[in-house]
């Protein structure tokens, strides 16, 4: 098969790197790619937006499928414009994305089909907003509506805090259109968990479960980023816990989309919380997750284009999956800055060297080839992960590669998987 991957990010270079592996995949393209997919695939310079061209790219080429990675191109209704010219696609259409272009639809969708999650009201106006917070309790959770890079998301703790994140939505723009409508919501607290999901529209299979590290520093501190690392298996995550959040939340949340004729198909990711009061949805995303991906798909013991056939081809019901018992720990190397601002177009070395280490696998995010050189391309620069048979030793190695790689100001995490090595049960 011909495939082709859009998206330019550490998720796209994991699922490259997946694809790559499969006896059905004879040649692979990126678009755009990055540093790193430049070795596994034909890195196609168009832009993950640019829909227009990536149509007739895969028309024009013979694409046998397409896997979209970023939520953006599906928002903007990338799989409806392929699917229209006979192109087999993985990635929910325009529509069904709504899951995670709109934190108000997909919340709706919670609320009608009792799928557990915190108490929010939506807003569209600074005033209106402002009024209402005025009249909670602390601490609330403020969101932009749309799509914000994993950056509009803000937990407050006070009325100023509040008012600064609103002006910022609704006065300042900071977050584009993502932030003319908000969600207002309660806090809840507890461990999160990610759950991926493959849905075929009616069937579903789930993926292991992860633990995303959001915030940017140690211990949890600082602001949200879209992710400084990733775990999988979750220690903490019980067996009946997990068989009530697939009772509780993944099947009603199915049900409900085909209550609505939503035709969903593709990756449907559940954030959740773990509260005292049992899981409930923080988010969903439209796609595979990114860091989760990149300790989800190196555990993965099935061939992933399968999976992805049988999910576009609606035969999911006849699928299994298996899993490595390895666990999987992956840290993000980020520009000095992120998630502010940051440089980028500076030289990165070791990462060979890196990856040549045992059960290592060094996946580009931000990152481009530029006459044989790579340099960084965004705030999240690369994922460093590892394999091992317990967390001890797989925290071991991914910071054992991570002192051979190099950038000015290069940022990182100490303690990615820390929880995990604390949690754990020997695998």
């Amino acid at each position: 098969m011909k495939i082709m991957i859009v998206g330019s990010g550490g998720r796209e270079h994991a699922l490259a790197w997946s694809i790559k592996k499969s006896s059905l995949c004879d040649e692979l393209f990126c678009l755009p790619g990055n540093g790193g997919t430049a070795e596994l695939a034909k890195n196609m310079a168009i832009g993950s937006e640019e829909i227009n061209n990536i149509v007739s790219f895969a028309k024009n080429n013979r694409i046998d499928l397409a896997v979209i990675g970023p939520e953006a191109p599906l928002v903007l209704g990338l799989s409806d414009a392929l699917q229209e010219k006979g192109v087999k696609v993985f990635g929910p259409n325009k529509l069904a994305a709504q899951m995670e272009g709109s934190k108000s639809f997909a919340k709706g969708i919670m609320f009608k089909y009792g799928v557990p999650t915190g108490a929010a009201d939506t807003f569209e106006s600074y005033e209106q907003a402002l009024h209402y917070v005025k009249e909670q309790a602390f601490p609330l959770v403020i969101k932009a509506d749309g799509l914000a890079a994993g950056k509009g998301v803000v937990i407050v703790n006070t009325i100023t805090e509040a008012e600064e994140i609103l002006s910022d939505c609704f006065l300042d723009q900071k977050f584009g259109p993502a932030g003319n409508k908000v969600l207002i919501e309660e806090f809840l607290s507890g461990p999160e968990v990610s759950l991926l999901c493959f849905v075929d529209g009616k069937n579903y299979l789930p993926m292991t479960p992860a633990q995303d590290h959001k915030a940017i520093y140690d211990g949890d501190k600082g602001p949200n980023t879209g992710g400084m690392g990733c775990y999988s298996p979750v220690p903490l995550l019980a067996d009946s816990v997990y068989q009530e959040i697939i009772e509780t939340v993944v099947e009603p949340t199915i049900w409900g989309l085909q209550g609505e004729e939503i035709d969903y198909q593709g990756v449907l990711y559940f954030g959740i919380m773990l509260t005292e009061n049992g899981p409930k949805v923080l988010e969903f995303n439209a796609r595979f997750g990114d860091p989760e991906t990149q300790v989800v798909l190196p555990r993965l013991n099935t061939d992933i284009v399968e999976l992805m056939l049988a999910t576009a081809n609606r035969e999911l019901g006849a699928a299994s999956i298996g899993w490595k018992k390895e666990v999987c720990i992956s840290v993000v190397l980020a520009s000095g800055g992120y998630p502010g601002d940051y440089k980028t177009g500076i030289e990165i070395s070791g990462t060979s060297e890196a990856s040549k280490q045992e059960n290592v696998l060094v996946f580009h995010a931000g990152t481009k080839l530029e006459a044989g050189k790579v340099l960084t391309a965004g705030g999240r620069v690369l994922n460093v992960t590892a394999l091992a048979d317990d967390f001890t030793k797989a925290r071991e190695k991914a910071y054992q590669a991570i002192k051979l790689i190099n950038f000015d100001g290069m940022y990182y995490r100490q303690d990615i998987g820390q929880r995990a090595v604390q949690q754990q049960i020997k695998v």
